[in-house]
């Protein structure tokens, strides 16, 4: 008899094959990636556990290519150079990415029928729209040339008919009053006759309401109140369009909004410089507007950027360089930094409160315009009168007995009027920059909380304008020479090693005096020195001071109390971090900010050219060529100035023949011949040829050639943003760009290294950036936008970058060097990642409902 088994055979634990084939998958990732790896540095294989950067000698651009490889596997992890520097070997890397989650399988039944997508719009209907578009718009700038232009020289006659100096003052005070008072007004009374109140939606660009879109928003971008910023009058100025505002409010950003109605912010709040709160945005090729509601007591910091449909509670904080996105809210009392923001302990309002009341608000804005129209509005007006009047060409076309000049008279005046005149700016201008400063810090005191709309705001106010001039730091900008100009107005550079290019052309502060560079500091363009806290009712200067042997790239605000020392790499847009311990050494990236290397081995190439005779050869020759780039530019400036200086004296020669028209044609001109010169002089330097990709170090002649395709003067491309003709402009200036791209206010750095395709949407202050300068070594590639993409407001694009059709780059985003967005993809974030929520949120949270309830009730 044969006994049957008691053994009982169990199945297999389900967990434990689990593991096993996600051990088996990671294994697999492991080596596919060490793989991937190997191939772009070109090596037989590449270890797990080696440091990407300093094992491995990678660079931030490989290790994007890298990523962009991955990402095409679609049974691989995506990683993001977040992820990369955070997890810098294939080991810990695969680790922390995980595997991609399964497929979904096929549903067993066919899904209902969808509606079909709506029919396209026919190209041809988009041309003709475009067309019409731009037409009108041209008609409606002519025809607002021709009415200033009238009004200007009905003013000059009455003013001319005064009978001595006192007469002649009462009535340039009279008319410049009533002038800057109809330019005020205007704008206003046009928002609400074109409009009405705006209300969230979406419209198309290019159609009837777009158009009365960007007129108003022209209208108000160019009103004489932008230069008000900072004073209770500005406040009045956006309740007048519709904004609702409480008592107490600090704005000090001149970037104004343009949807006010959708606008409201709570009692006692302030706002930071350089924000961006439009209330609109273009995206897709369409204007979307929507709310943006601020508490009372809010805190914004600067360089934010604030999307439509965002809001913050009573008491909310948002950081320096941060975003809010579309439907994102900041709960009351919370503090929030970062892009996209995210929560955060570090208190942003670090100045204590000072008595400022309404009685004082309302004392400092009437003394404002006391000031505007006793003082400062009759010596524009009547001085440009007494000053013409002594000019021969002007003087004799007054005697109603005079004829017509020859070119022979007109000629000398024109010469020595814009001699004066732009050689006795820069003279009297450097002269005052040296001076007034330094006797302002003798009143204003550092770590002393001072209130606003007093004495010593108008000191702090006057002192930031008047260095802030952005003509001096252009021309000595990129050059040995602006070390000089800026220990001139105050600057402490300890003891400076001269590299030929410590600043580049961009650079603001809020006291010049309480600026301290570290020996062998480098930094690039669109450095903000925030060396002022700012409350709704009191300011303190206070000394900000950057280490030595740090780099800093573009766009960085750095703040007093920033946690950064010795030998730093601050990176592009990188938030400046305010607690933990003092970073040395070490790398920053992104906002919020993390740990990156320091440098890498392709940046130290050049090393050997940085020290030594070499270095000294070099840096010699660099200061002549920089030397005759300066010359040239401050020449090729005057040569304008001269030009249109001519033009206008044969104006006023053919005033009596041709009468108020000419006034207003010549106002239409001075645009027209000025976008031709500055595009041909461009054009010129570039040899009328395309840059090409390079890598060399900044003691490169090539590079020297680069830097004075900089110098050209490019603050005229903003006069056509919203404007079939910016693109049209572009194209002449080497951009490779497609038809009907809307721009708002995109700016390009290397013309002819950009591709823009059909239908792109570029929003206000994006920028493309095809180079890069860390320490001594310069890099520049190709960056490409393929069709219908859109850049956010703010966004920053790098160079070697490729953007497929239709993707779309999120608000105050940075697109690393060599990544690949994939077509209809949607990224965010600083560094960007794919991040399709941040595109194009339709919702908005129940929070947000309530804290708009809160805030409204704070709303006087």
């Amino acid at each position: 008899m044969v006994e049957q088994s008691s053994e009982v055979v169990s199945e297999p634990d389900e967990s434990v094959v689990a593991l096993s084939g996600t051990g088996h998958r990671d294994e697999e990732t492991e080596r596919r990636l060490a793989q991937a790896l190997a191939e772009l540095l070109g090596a037989e294989s590449v270890p797990a556990d080696r440091h990407f950067f300093t094992d491995l000698g990678a660079n931030s651009l490989v290790m994007a290519q890298f990523c962009a490889r991955i990402r095409k596997a679609e049974d691989l992890p995506s990683p993001s150079m977040k992820d990369i520097y955070q997890h810098p070997t294939i080991r810990s890397l695969t680790a922390a990415l995980g595997t991609p989650a399964p497929a979904p399988a096929a549903p067993a039944t066919a899904p209902p029928p969808t509606a079909p997508p709506p029919p396209a719009a026919d190209p041809r209907v988009k041309q003709l729209t475009h067309l019409l578009c731009g037409t009108v718009q041209l008609l409606v700038f002519l025809g607002y040339s021709m009415v200033s232009g009238y009004a200007t020289a009905t003013g000059y006659e009455w003013i001319a008919a005064g009978s001595g100096p006192v007469d002649v003052y009462l009535r340039s005070m009279a008319f410049g009053s009533a002038a800057f008072v109809m330019m005020c007004a205007f704008p206003v009374a046009a928002k609400w006759l074109l409009v009405g109140r705006w209300r969230p939606g979406e419209f198309p660009v290019w159609g009837l309401e777009y158009l009365r879109f960007w007129l108003v928003k022209v209208l108000i971008h160019a009103n004489p109140m932008v230069l008000l910023a900072g004073t209770p009058l500005f406040v009045l100025y956006l309740r007048a369009l519709g904004a609702r505002i409480g008592k107490g409010v600090t704005i000090l950003s001149r970037t104004i909004p343009v949807c006010t109605d959708l606008l409201t912010i709570g009692a006692d709040t302030v706002i930071r410089k350089d924000t961006y709160l439009l209330c609109y945005r273009a995206h897709a090729g369409h204007i979307q507007t929507g709310r943006i509601t601020l508490g009372a007591n809010v805190f914004v910091g600067e360089k934010t950027v604030l999307d439509i449909d965002t809001a913050m509670g009573d008491g909310a904080q948002l950081g320096h360089s941060s975003a809010l996105y579309r439907g994102q809210s900041v709960p009351a009392g919370e503090h929030w930094h970062g892009s996209p923001a995210e929560p955060t302990r570090v208190d942003y309002a670090r100045v204590a409160p000072a008595p400022c009341g309404t009685l004082r608000r309302a004392w400092f804005g009437l003394g404002t315009l006391t000031q505007m129209f006793v003082l400062y509005i009759p010596l524009l007006v009547g001085g440009m009168y007494m000053l013409f009047t002594g000019v021969p060409a002007i003087g004799r076309r007054l005697d109603p007995q005079s004829v017509s000049l020859s070119p022979s008279e007109l000629v000398p005046d024109a010469l020595v009027l814009s001699s004066v005149l732009f050689f006795g700016f820069v003279v009297l201008g450097l002269l005052t920059l040296c001076t007034v400063p330094r006797l302002v810090a003798r009143v204003l005191k550092p770590d002393t909380v001072y209130p606003l709309y007093g004495f010593h705001y108008v000191l702090q106010r006057t002192t930031a304008r008047m260095t802030n001039i952005k003509f001096f730091t252009w021309l000595f900008g990129d050059s040995s020479y602006i070390v000089p100009y800026l220990r001139g107005i105050g600057y402490n550079l300890s003891r400076v090693e001269q590299t030929g290019s410590n600043f580049g052309t961009e650079l603001q502060h809020e006291s010049p005096l309480l600026v301290t560079v570290g020996s062998g500091t480098m930094v690039a363009d669109g450095l903000s020195v925030l060396n002022a806290d700012f409350s709704s009712t009191s300011f303190r200067l206070s000394r900000v001071t950057i280490g030595p042997n740090n780099f800093l790239g573009n766009n960085i605000a750095y703040p007093a109390g920033g946690r950064t020392g010795a030998n730093c790499l601050l990176a592009t847009k990188v938030m400046v971090p305010l607690d933990g311990e003092v970073r040395e050494g070490v790398g920053l990236l992104g906002s919020p900010s993390f740990e990156i290397p320091r440098t890498v081995d392709r940046d130290t190439r050049f090393d050997h050219l940085r020290t030594g005779d070499t270095f000294r050869r070099r840096l010699a020759a660099k200061n002549r060529h920089n030397f005759v780039t300066l010359t040239g530019m401050l020449l090729a400036r005057w040569l304008l100035t001269f030009a249109l200086t001519l033009f206008g004296l044969a104006s006023v020669d053919m005033y009596g023949v041709v009468g108020h028209v000419v006034i207003g044609g010549y106002l239409a001109f001075t645009l027209l011949f000025s976008t031709a010169y500055w595009v041909l002089l461009e054009r010129c330097i570039g040899r009328f040829r395309a840059l090409r990709p390079r890598l060399c170090s900044i003691y490169d002649p090539y590079f020297w050639w680069h830097e004075r395709l900089w110098k050209v003067p490019d603050h005229y491309l903003n006069l056509f943003n919203g404007t079939p003709f910016k693109a049209l402009v572009w194209r002449l200036l080497g951009v490779r760009i497609g038809s009907r791209v809307f721009d708002d206010g995109v700016y390009i750095t290397e013309r002819t290294l950009s591709a823009i395709g059909d239908e792109c949407t570029l929003n206000a202050g994006s920028k493309i950036q095809c180079h890069s300068q860390e320490d001594g070594t310069f890099k520049s590639d190709v960056t490409a936008l393929g069709a219908d993409c859109t850049l956010g407001v703010g966004s920053h694009v790098h160079y070697g970058v490729t953007m497929g059709d239709g993707s779309v780059l999120a608000p105050d985003a940075f697109l690393m060097k060599g990544e690949e967005v994939p077509p209809n993809a949607q990224w965010g974030g600083n560094p960007a990642v794919d991040m399709p929520e941040s595109g194009n949120r339709t919702g908005v949270a129940r929070r947000t409902t309530s804290i708009a309830n809160v805030a409204s009730a704070n709303v006087s």
